[in-house]
């Protein structure tokens, strides 16, 4: 077989594809503009700032101006003392949330799916959604009054656990758990949603000829319902794997605190420290493109092996 030309779309050359197809859907071509003039201007312009990652960057001397220092700021970072600590964090905390909170979304939608009481049912779906709409704000000063000494998640933890009394957010070997627990409370309910609604392409033919053959409850989520959302687990799990490293600092830069460097310091905070406080955007810059490159590998992996393993990719 000969190769594919490239320039053949549809079986027709790129640019007589591209022309037809403009003049047959010229009303979603002026709907996309402003989406793509939006993308254009605030996703492809900003590129031309990695530079910064390559230079000395001085903002009175400006982009093109600033001294060119090749690789020597991603050096720095390899070479910081604090590098391992930082990667460690940002991979722990990811993966926990990858393999505790990621997977409760999913049984969540499927205990909520077996409900049969629909008023019940949405009760239920609305009072997990809320968590999701508090502030951040708000939500990290009511973690930080509940674990303070004398907090109520504290006077629970001294009575179950029989720790010391103390302030659970100034000890570094609580801040993991304190994170992804306040994690899963908030957004819990919001991540079933889209598993929620890939639940309804479950055939219910299908259960009612499972049930009259004498399946049970369990057997019949697991060979119908779960086999019909294993798409959209796949595509989610792929997007949870491209987002490893990008573990959002909003949240840790409201809870940690110098004490708890050691185990709440991530890739974005440490980003935020030396690029916003003390000037460093070279620095940052190049510290935020590593963790874009590292974040597209990922992507990309995670799509090739989810085509190879259930046959489903994002792309």
């Amino acid at each position: 077989m000969g190769r594919k030309n490239p320039r053949l779309y549809n079986g027709r050359p790129f640019k007589a594809a591209l022309k037809r197809d403009l003049k047959m859907n010229k009303m979603l071509w002026l709907l996309a503009i402003p989406i793509i003039v939006y993308f254009f201007i605030f996703n492809y312009v900003p590129m031309f700032g990695l530079v910064m990652a390559f230079e000395d960057y001085k903002p009175i001397k400006g982009i093109l101006g600033s001294q060119w220092v090749g690789l020597q700021n991603f050096k720095d970072f390899f070479m910081n003392p604090t590098f391992w600590q930082i990667l460690r964090n940002t991979l722990m905390i990811s993966l926990l949330d990858l393999v505790f909170a990621f997977p409760l979304g999913i049984v969540f939608a499927l205990l909520l799916n077996e409900m049969h009481a629909i008023k019940f049912k949405k009760v239920v779906q609305t009072i997990s959604y809320m968590p999701y709409f508090v502030s951040m704000v708000v939500m990290c000063g009511l973690i930080i009054e509940f674990c303070a000494t004398n907090g109520i998640i504290t006077d629970l933890c001294v009575k179950l656990f029989h720790i010391e009394r103390q302030n659970l957010l100034m000890n570094p070997k609580y801040f993991w758990a304190i994170n992804l627990i306040s994690g899963i409370w908030q957004g819990l309910g919001y991540g079933s949603i889209v598993f929620v609604a890939a639940i309804t392409n479950a055939s219910g033919e299908l259960h009612e000829a499972a049930a009259i053959d004498g399946a049970n409850r369990l057997q019949r989520v697991w060979h119908i319902t779960m086999p019909a959302i294993i798409p959209t687990i796949s595509m989610m799990l792929i997007l949870k794997c491209g987002m490893i490293m990008n573990v959002g600092s909003d949240k840790i830069l409201l809870l940690y605190n110098p004490s708890v460097y050691e185990t709440a310091d991530v890739i974005a905070t440490h980003v935020n420290r030396l690029g916003v406080e003390m000037a460093k955007y070279g620095y940052s810059t190049a510290v935020g493109l590593f963790n874009s490159v590292v974040g597209t590998i990922l992507l990309l992996v995670s799509n090739w092996i989810s085509g190879k393993m259930t046959e489903s990719q994002l792309f």
